[in-house]
């Protein structure tokens, strides 16, 4: 088997599987991690937005780092950092320490995902097997987002919520250690200019940074405070620095250029409100069902289980749909039913039926996120010049990242200070958590919405197989 292009593949999609399964393995055990370690309600949301940003910032800089560097190389540096801020992470013993460690292990993820994606493109001939290797790719790593929340929920309630990360120890060891016998060297032959865009991953991720920061404080400080509106103002400044530093760079982390191509720049809108919407409903309604309807972290990942279902159905037929009816009547269709399983959930209580709003409004929601993503991915790569197809998928790939914690950050400061002024009035603890998750399912609800209309201005493709294989891995 030894250098066999099968075992390769396998060892990347279990790489792959472990980083997706990391982003939703958290969420069911919030609430347990917020006790023990005393975390802020506002405060919370950094374990999964510290991770999801560095991993968004720097995923552009970890695909051009592995080109130039050694793809392997990169790919195994990635599985150390990720494994050893994972075992750091299980140990944690304050918020400080397990927001830090959080970022770094996204930094991890950020070089051995596109590592992992660059390795898979070289070693298949592009046609039947490739398409097969990114069908594989991308199904496990849907796969990992679906039990992410059911693997959480074992080991929380059974070991605790610190081995949801020492799980990852064992494997990443294990798969560094195997990595130099199935996998290939391999790096860019391009003679052109051979070097990094360090300034422009720093400027993006520092302007992101800041202007998360901003929307968080202005909960506790009110949007006009000196220091939100410091915030803010600093990172627009920051992203304007990155867009110049970007527009004159030899070799630039995102080629401006990109953007004359209307696919792309209405696929990355799309697929930035599409993890705006899925971040905050998943952060939202796992600690809903814990700490409103007194669900424990395995029965909230088994409620979860249908979404899982129907995101994984929605993707094999959103693929046929765009072969028959092109890309924006699905991508439209898509969106619509987003925004019919948030409203539908955001009517959910602490004791009404789960068969009755909850679980509809999680299947519609899991179809309708992964129907809206497939076209636009498909979209986003159709019209751009080959030799920047690559860039082009990093950057749908880090707008999806990116515009998740920022819609995080909106949409739970939001439903924190509703939450808050509710109490102030009296109301009742478990009423004023449930009026905080209603709020921010609506905010949710209202970006999925906007969705809509951007569907109506993407480009209409009916795509090859090609590109199917392509939106397979970006989805």
């Amino acid at each position: 088997m030894r250098r066999n292009p099968w075992s390769t593949l396998a060892v990347l999609a279990l790489a792959q599987f472990m980083v997706v399964l990391d982003v939703t393995i958290v969420n069911v055990a919030l609430p347990d991690i917020q006790q023990d370690l005393g975390f802020t309600a506002s405060g919370l949301q950094w374990v999964v937005s510290a991770y999801t940003l560095l991993f968004g910032g720097f995923l552009l800089l970890g695909g051009r780092a592995a080109d130039l560097l050694g793809r392997r190389r990169l790919f195994i540096v990635g599985l150390l950092i990720f494994g050893v801020t994972s075992l750091s992470a299980g140990l944690a013993q304050n918020p400080e320490q397990l927001v830090v460690l959080r970022a770094v292990q996204g930094l991890g993820g950020a070089l051995l995902s596109p590592a992992a994606f660059a390795i898979l493109t070289v070693t298949y001939a592009k046609g039947r097997e490739r398409n097969i290797a990114m069908g594989v790719w991308g199904g496990l790593a849907g796969l990992g987002g679906t039990l992410g929340v059911i693997a959480g929920g074992l080991l929380v309630d059974s070991l605790g919520w610190r081995w949801i990360f020492l799980v990852n120890v064992p494997i990443a060891v294990a798969l560094a250690a195997v990595v130099p016998l199935f996998v290939r060297e391999s790096r860019a032959t391009s003679t052109g200019t051979r070097t990094f865009d360090v300034a422009g991953a720093l400027l993006s991720t520092a302007g992101l940074l800041s202007i998360v920061l901003g929307v968080i404080r202005a909960e506790s400080q009110g949007w006009t405070s000196f220091q939100v509106v410091a915030l803010l103002a600093g990172g627009l400044a920051l992203l304007a620095a990155f867009v110049r530093v970007e527009s004159r760079s030899a070799a630039p982390l995102v080629p401006l250029s990109l953007f004359r191509s209307r696919g792309l720049t209405t696929s990355v809108l799309a697929l930035a409100l599409n993890g705006a919407a899925f971040l905050a409903m998943f952060f939202l309604t796992a600690i809903f069902l814990q700490q409103v309807r007194g669900l424990t972290a395995l029965e909230t990942g088994l409620q979860f289980l249908p979404m899982g279902i129907a995101a994984i159905t929605s993707a094999v037929v959103s693929a046929q749909a765009v072969t028959r009816f092109g890309t924006r009547p699905v991508q439209f269709a898509g969106a619509a039913l987003s925004v019919v399983g948030l409203l539908l959930l955001s009517g959910a209580d602490a004791t009404g039926s789960y068969a009755a709003t909850i679980m509809p409004g999680l299947i519609l929601f899991g179809i309708g996120i992964i129907a809206t993503g497939t076209p636009a991915s498909i979209a986003a790569v159709a019209d751009v010049d080959h030799d920047q197809a690559g860039a082009a998928s990093g950057v749908v790939n880090a707008g999806y990242q990116v515009g998740g914690v920022l819609g995080l950050a909106v949409i739970t400061t939001v439903a924190t200070s509703h939450v808050e002024g509710l109490l102030a009035t009296g109301t009742v603890p478990q009423d004023a958590l449930v009026g905080g998750f209603e709020r921010g399912l609506l905010i949710a609800a209202l970006f999925a919405a906007v969705n809509i209309v951007i569907a109506l201005g993407a480009p209409r493709l009916r795509p090859t197989a090609d590109q199917l294989a392509e939106a397979a891995v970006a989805a």
